[in-house]
């Protein structure tokens, strides 16, 4: 019998099955296509086939990195959840998809990962919380730095720069392209009738985490909270098909899922202790270095170890003579 294939996607925090938007997609795409996945919530991307997340490892051992890769992957597995859709939905499903690309998800990578005070006191925080000691010393910025890279990509600009201007062209093309979500959704359960498609994986995906993150700058979650169907439609399929994370989608922080024979096996709350301990002993010691302390007091001690030279003395000495 062919072992499984399995999905390693980053944990899930506020209420959601994970914090990230690519994550989220899969996840609600397999539950949809009813495909049946092995998955391993974790928040070491280096213990991932790929390096990266999310990352699945198909029963031939073939790893693919890419969201629409591991959908194309899971159709042709024959769990496609776009199987009753016709050409036309089919259609305008790949067009808001590309929309939600080119206008939504920039405005998710400045928010999360480029807004000053959200990554300081939201996204780097949860990650350096939840990585491995010493992953989370060094890793959320360079997690940072590939945000930017992939943003000046997006925009066509090598040398864009955070700032108010560029919040705001932004934050307004996030809120016309949930407008035309909105729309598009009008009252229905889903944006194609009573079920689910790889739009909704990719509207819920990219919405959710809007939705659920306390983000000192909210504003497109306050622009999200007045679309009132776009909300109850992240609300439904969180009851409906991830009962377990989003019963409590007011939380803050929410229990790992935890691997067994790994640091993770460590109780959530005994973690971070130990991870807090480490951490500011690792920025003392940071500290020491760079401010020279340790050096100093390196070659002090020296000085009170080793005894005079005898010749120094015999100098000394002449020259009081002298």
């Amino acid at each position: 019998m062919a072992a499984p294939d399995e999905l390693f996607c980053w944990e899930g925090d506020w209420g959601l099955p994970s914090v990230s938007t690519d994550c989220l997609v899969v996840l609600a795409y397999a539950q949809f296509a009813g495909a049946p996945l092995k998955v391993r919530k974790i928040c070491n991307p280096w213990r991932s086939p790929s390096g990266s997340l999310p990352a699945f490892r198909t029963s031939q051992k073939e790893t693919l990195s890419r969201t629409s890769d591991i959908i194309i992957h899971l159709r042709k597995q024959k769990f496609n959840a776009d199987y009753d859709l016709s050409a036309k939905e089919g259609a305008d499903s790949l067009a808001f998809i590309s929309l939600m690309e080119e206008k939504l998800r920039p405005a998710l990578i400045y928010a999360f990962w480029i807004e000053p005070k959200n990554y300081v006191d939201v996204t780097r925080r949860w990650f350096a919380e939840h990585m491995p000691f010493p992953l989370n010393f060094f890793l959320p910025g360079r997690m940072q730095s590939q945000q930017l890279e992939k943003l000046r990509l997006l925009q066509g600009d090598e040398r864009l720069e955070a700032g108010e201007e560029l919040e705001k062209e932004l934050f307004r093309d996030a809120t016309e392209c949930m407008d035309l979500l909105s729309q598009r959704l009008g009252s229905q359960k889903f944006f194609f009738g009573d079920s689910p498609s790889s739009l909704d994986a990719y509207v819920f995906g990219h919405l959710a985490p809007i939705l659920r993150c306390k983000l000192p700058n909210g504003k497109l979650q306050q622009h999200l909270r007045s679309l009132d169907n776009l909300t109850n439609f992240c609300s439904n399929i969180l009851l409906l098909y991830f009962p377990r994370d989003g019963r409590d989608g007011c939380s803050q922080k929410s229990p790992p899922q935890p691997e067994a024979g790994d640091f993770d096996n460590v109780p959530n709350k005994r973690r971070k202790q130990l991870l807090s301990a480490l951490v500011a002993l690792g920025a003392m010691l940071s500290y020491a270095l760079l401010t020279g302390i340790v050096s100093i007091q390196h070659i002090q001690q020296e000085a009170l170890e080793e005894p005079p030279d005898p010749e120094d003395i015999r100098s000394h000495e002449e020259e009081g003579d002298g």
